[in-house]
């Protein structure tokens, strides 16, 4: 009888780090699961070179980033930036997720705050990756692309499409 062997390296993309910063009491999550999410869903769409910068806060420190950034003087669930430079071999992307928004819509929505979080995760780093929800055809596209990447990953579907 053959025994699977595990492979350590099943999954790992070299040339991408992620970083996460909780600057709030935010839900625990597993920080190595959305980071390995984060490296497969940038190398799914072609990035080989990447630092990607997630940072956790509460809805207070959100509104000072959407006021500052966007001139936007209300809560919202995440804003995402592409800093990397016009010529750069490599991407650079800060993501900021707001964790007391994850608590209330995962209620709402009746699914785990992990899950909610991790939609947030993934939602601003579409967005660095060129997919746009500003339109409803466009919403639907990406919306569709993150139940299939949240149910890939365990956290089942979040928008049932």
């Amino acid at each position: 009888m053959k025994t699977k062997k595990n492979n350590p390296d099943k999954g790992f993309v070299s040339g991408i780090t992620v970083n996460i910063n909780v600057r709030c009491d935010a839900v625990n999550f597993d920080r190595r699961k959305v980071a390995d999410m984060a490296k497969r869903v940038a190398s799914r769409f072609g990035v080989k070179k990447a630092r990607i910068n997630f940072v956790v806060v509460d809805d207070e420190e959100i509104i000072g980033i959407n006021r500052q950034f966007l001139n936007k003087n209300k809560t919202t669930d995440v804003i995402s930036f592409d800093i990397s430079g016009v010529d750069s071999a490599e991407r650079l992307f800060d993501i900021v997720i707001n964790a007391q928004m994850a608590q209330k819509q995962a209620k709402l929505r009746g699914h785990s705050c992990q899950a909610e979080l991790a939609l947030y995760f993934l939602h601003g780093l579409l967005h660095n990756l060129s997919f746009d929800d500003f339109l409803t055809k466009d919403a639907a596209k990406m919306h569709k692309t993150e139940d299939e990447i949240l149910e890939e990953f365990g956290y089942g579907k979040v928008f049932g499409c």
